[in-house]
């Protein structure tokens, strides 16, 4: 009977009927009051949500002392429940150390003394049926050592909530790694110190490279090698995409194209992730748009403009992907798109934290930035371990200037995810912002160190010597160097800083990066030269950010794609002005037309320097007041500098003076080229009119070889 009636429990889990399979489960209770029974039962409450009643079973029968499963699941119910320090009354607070270095072998060792070694060998020849029998003993015997190891895994991965929800990270931590040490397949351990930070990239890497993909059990034992493989090949997806990206691609490879995951979802947001690190945003937004899509259509062609056409095509997806979604469409502009997915999650799904991180991405997109900080907040307190919700939170005092508030939410997040670089780039922004070198040096280098996994350098010579002297890649985030480099250039240090802006352009380019997205941080490089005197690599390096975005353009006429921009001149830094609702994003609170402007005007700046070249620096000024609209005063201090250019032009073609400090704007006028009547550098006023009427022709004359050479290529 107790064999019908579990069949029939069992078949009723199947369909889901839940209240069936407890009632008839309560009855094969009753007739076997068997411990294994008396735990299925418990299970099929926990996984109806009756936390109350499967405790009361487990505690009813007693089951909680006896039984290392009953334990788990007990201490679980606390869990689900809020009941944190009674869950670790159950568990206890310390892990199974002894079994962390259980390996394969290990195991093999374990069963045998479990087995073998508890009777005497079997003689020389003994029957056959004997050796089977015992064979099968020793082989039941490993599967429940393979089952406690499990179950004290799980345990260690427990423990690992109940110190996080209690604040204690670094506990937390090491529960997550040994229950990933004791048994590898423990893949919720490893997800939470995947998706929450808790190790820096280099400790990431070395941490997967420890783990003992080996010991994993599989029946068909000729197919266990393939196993290990498989797994330590998806583990390998989970990394920081800065740890090693050529590990990381040759994993996504393999899994795409030998074990056919290519369309896989996880596998391609693997792949969304690693673009977005790269500035690739549009093409992140193809793949995280694909995978909305999903449901309704397997086209994988689908355009961008798709994700608005469905309402379920935003909704049953991994949580981990809204996220890296939001971020790219706020990247991209997508604002309208953002309002229709904020939408649809609010009216589905309004008891998710990415519903509110969604509308708080859409406002800040749209520069409402109080309606913006209260979503962020929302989200952040429904998941306070949501990275992105923190983050977003952060950067809207930082777009409002308010430098105090952002720094301390980002030192909150700082404290909640260690592993990440991000937060502590984004406070030594802040520092950088009130002036704090020394703080900002301390938090850029801080997050330099977790990006890259090199060791902190003590002096700012030190620094740019290694990395320059450094024959391969120094790994990490490109713009950690960059904000490093902008310290030393506000200190003078011009020679650190330029090799610290060249470094962090051959790393994004190493990375694989849309260069467009690194603009100024060539224009970083540019200023770095020009004050040290190098006003042809400055000038090469200007003329380079205008080629970058143009496609190999001349230029005048030279249009520049939004990017982590800089000004031109005081303020070379991203700090104080960095807004988005991830952490990677990084605006700079100028535009197109200011980045522009700012470009073609330190190109004029660098044409008056070098001497002998006024006309190419007034056609480069008065290319930069027409960007920037004639604003404040005829474009602010390109117009400025336009009309001392153009004095300078006019004297020179009147060949009125020798020699001109373009910098300092003082005349130095040889005795010998006075002419008689005149102060020295000062002609009479008819002859400054007409120079500066065939100045004027001059400059038309030039546009309109400008415009027919445009016209000439367009045909």
């Amino acid at each position: 009977m107790d064999k019908y009636l579990r069949t029939w429990r069992q078949d009723a889990l199947n369909k889901g009927q839940h209240d069936a399979a407890i009632y008839i489960g309560d009855k094969v209770l009753a007739l076997t009051n068997n411990d294994a029974d008396a735990f299925w039962l418990a299970q099929v409450h926990f996984g109806n949500n009756n936390f109350t009643r499967a405790l009361a079973l487990l505690s009813r029968k007693d089951l909680i002392a006896r039984s290392l499963s009953c334990r788990y699941l007990a201490s679980h119910c606390y869990i689900k429940q809020g009941r944190y320090d009674q869950a670790l009354e159950v568990l206890g607070e310390d892990n199974p150390i002894h079994l962390i270095t259980t390996s394969h072998n290990a195991r093999r060792k374990l069963a045998h003394i479990n087995g073998r070694s508890q009777r005497n060998v079997t003689q020389r020849g003994a029957k056959a049926p004997r050796d089977r029998i015992e064979l099968s003993e020793e082989r039941d015997r490993d599967r429940e050592s393979e089952k406690e190891l499990k179950f004290q895994a799980g345990m260690c991965y427990l423990r690992g909530l109940c110190f996080a929800k209690r604040n204690a990270f670094d506990r937390a931590r090491d529960c997550y790694k040994d229950a990933v040490r004791i048994d590898v397949q423990c893949f919720e351990a490893f997800d939470q110190l995947m998706k929450n930070s808790l190790m820096s990239p280099a400790e990431e890497l070395a941490f997967l490279e420890e783990l003992d993909f080996d010991s994993i059990r599989i029946e068909d034992q000729s197919m266990a090698q393939e196993a290990a493989h498989f797994t330590k090949l998806l583990y390998t997806t989970r990394l920081s995409k800065y740890s090693s990206p050529a590990t990381l691609a040759n994993a996504t490879e393999t899994l795409s194209t030998h074990y056919n995951l290519a369309l896989n979802p996880d596998l391609l947001l693997t792949r969304a992730e690693t673009l977005y690190t790269q500035c690739r945003f549009y093409e992140a937004l193809a793949i995280t748009t694909n995978i909305l899509n999903s449901r309704e259509t397997s086209d994988s062609s689908s355009t961008l403009n798709s994700a608005s056409t469905g309402t379920n095509a935003a909704l049953g997806h991994s949580p981990r992907l809204y996220p890296l979604h939001l971020a790219v469409l706020y990247e991209t502009g997508s604002h309208n798109t953002l309002f229709h997915l904020s939408h649809t999650l609010s009216t589905h799904a309004p008891h998710e934290s990415y519903t509110y991180l969604a509308i708080g991405t859409y406002y800040l997109s749209t520069f409402r930035i109080a309606e913006a900080r209260r979503f962020f907040s929302k989200a952040s307190l429904m998941d306070p371990h949501s990275a992105p919700a923190w983050i977003g939170f952060a950067h809207t005092f930082a777009a409002e200037g308010e430098h105090d508030q952002a720094i301390a939410a980002y030192s909150t997040a700082a404290r909640l995810f260690q592993g990440s670089h991000l937060p502590q780039l984004f406070l030594g922004m802040q520092h950088l912002a009130l002036n704090n070198m020394q703080l900002a040096w301390e938090y850029c280098l801080a997050a330099f160190e977790m990006s890259s996994g090199a060791i902190k350098a003590e002096t700012e010579d030190d620094l740019g010597t290694r990395i320059s002297n450094s024959s391969s890649s120094v790994g990490g985030d490109p713009l950690v160097l960059n904000e490093i480099g902008v310290i030393l250039y506000h200190q003078a240090n011009l020679p650190a800083a330029a090799k610290l802006f060249h470094k962090s352009l051959e790393l994004a380019s190493d990375l694989g990066c849309d260069m467009t997205a690194w603009v100024a941080t060539r224009a970083n490089l540019a200023h770095a030269l020009r004050r040290l005197g190098k006003f042809e690599e400055a000038l090469a390096e200007f003329d380079e950010c205008l080629r970058t975005t143009t496609g190999g353009a001349a230029p005048a006429t030279g249009a520049l794609e939004p990017s982590r921009g800089m000004s031109a001149f005081a303020n070379m830094s991203l700090g104080g002005s960095g807004v988005g609702p991830n952490p990677s994003s990084a605006a700079s609170g100028y535009d197109d037309r200011n980045l522009i402007g700012s470009i073609h005007t330190s190109r004029g700046l660098v044409l008056l320097s070098i001497g002998g070249r006024t006309r190419e620096a007034v056609m480069a000024l008065h290319e930069a007041v027409r960007v920037l609209g004639g604003d404040a005063g005829g474009g602010g201090v390109a117009g400025t500098l336009l009309s001392r250019a153009m004095g300078f032009w006019a004297v020179e073609e009147d060949h009125d003076i020798a020699e001109v400090d373009p910098l300092t704007h003082h005349s130095v006028i040889s005795s010998t080229r006075k002419r008689k009547g005149k102060e020295p550098g000062v002609g009479s006023a008819p002859t400054r009119m007409s120079n500066e009427r065939r100045i004027e022709r001059g400059m038309d004359q030039a546009g309109d070889d400008m415009l027919n050479a445009a016209f000439q290529a367009l045909r």
